[in-house]
């Protein structure tokens, strides 16, 4: 593959852009004939690539897919695993559709208060931020990349994506810390079943779990299975367990020791040093490790501007400790 590769991203000590030869039927091609470059240079890159110019994906969803599956042997068809079906692609059923505009109708998060950092800059620190999350923590064994494609972005200055990089905060992390985590599990609950911290915070009792959407137990700390680099794995708010969590043998709820702990730990991962803020343009791609990093998405004007967003989840290659398991989110008749 032809490629010129710049590192890091602009305002960031991670990542990596790639500027490739062609358009995006070319770019997959090639991608197809060297399977191993790409995801080489995701791992050097410590979990996050950008290509420009690929918009001939939005003609042909088709090359999504089929760079997707260079990352793994598995492409998530979503008609399986119970998303609701209007944020599903009509005819490519491996892309979910991220938008506030019909049919999925998924409303802007809120701006953050106040809008900006005392830096003058995109908050970026929880609790300031909220929404850090990692793809499908809820399930084991976990996803291991996702792509991500500017169908219709956000208006420029609104509707980034934000990412904090698990490797580096963990590397960073003051030795009492460290020590607190390293051996820490995380319950991690699927968004939906009255488990998050604001019904904790609210007294809203949490619905009866289906065996399958029971949550799910992930170390804080993941040894990643390609680099072998150590790096945080967990979320906040919205996809953690508030009622039997955050954490494994700590004390559970909104104000135990667990979720002091989990505030202190989010808010040194997600410091400026250790994140990027995206500004979206038309036709980028952006490729994520969900081994080694979180996400956040920020507000736009949903009620003057429509954005739509393309995205595929890959899984293949969790690591050793999931070697062997079934999908926790398949339901037993289904199996």
């Amino acid at each position: 593959m032809n490629i010129t590769r710049e590192a890091p991203l602009p305002g960031a000590s991670f990542g990596a852009t790639l500027r490739l030869a062609g358009d995006a039927a070319e770019i997959v091609a090639a991608a197809e004939r060297d399977p191993g470059r790409l995801p080489a240079e995701l791992a050097a890159a410590r979990g996050l690539l950008l290509i420009q110019g690929m918009n001939g994906i939005s003609d042909d969803p088709d090359l999504l897919i089929r760079l997707s599956r260079v990352f793994g042997p598995e492409v998530e068809d979503y008609r399986h695993t119970l998303t609701d079906l209007k944020a599903v692609h009509v005819s490519v059923p491996e892309i979910l559709l991220v938008s506030n505009m019909a049919p999925v109708s998924k409303a802007p998060p809120k701006r953050p208060d106040p809008p900006l950092a005392a830096d003058g800059l995109i908050p970026t620190q929880y609790p300031h931020r909220k929404g850090w999350h990692t793809d499908q923590s809820y399930r084991r064994p976990p996803p291991d990349i996702s792509l991500f494609y500017a169908v219709t972005p956000a208006q420029r200055d609104t509707g980034q994506t934000l990412f904090a990089n698990g490797i580096l905060a963990y590397e960073a992390l003051p030795p009492a810390l460290k020590a607190k985590v390293e051996t820490l599990v995380g319950l991690h609950a699927q968004p939906g079943t009255g488990r998050s911290r604001e019904a904790a915070l609210a007294g809203r009792p949490p619905r009866a779990f289906a065996p399958h959407e029971r949550s799910q137990p992930q170390p804080v700390v993941r040894t990643h299975p390609v680099t072998g680099e150590k790096s945080l794995y967990l979320c906040e708010w919205g996809q953690m367990d508030w009622f039997e969590g955050p954490f494994v043998g700590l004390e559970p709820g909104p104000h135990g020791a667990g979720a002091a702990l989990l505030d202190e730990i989010m808010a040194h991962y997600t410091q400026r040093r250790f994140c990027y803020a995206h500004e979206w343009t038309e036709g980028d791609l952006l490729i994520w490790d969900n081994r080694c990093l979180v996400h956040a998405a920020t507000w736009f004007d949903g009620d003057r501007e429509g954005r739509l967003m393309w995205r595929t989840t890959v899984h293949g290659n969790p690591g050793p400790q999931y070697a062997g398991e079934k999908k926790s989110w398949i339901p037993a008749a289904a199996e």
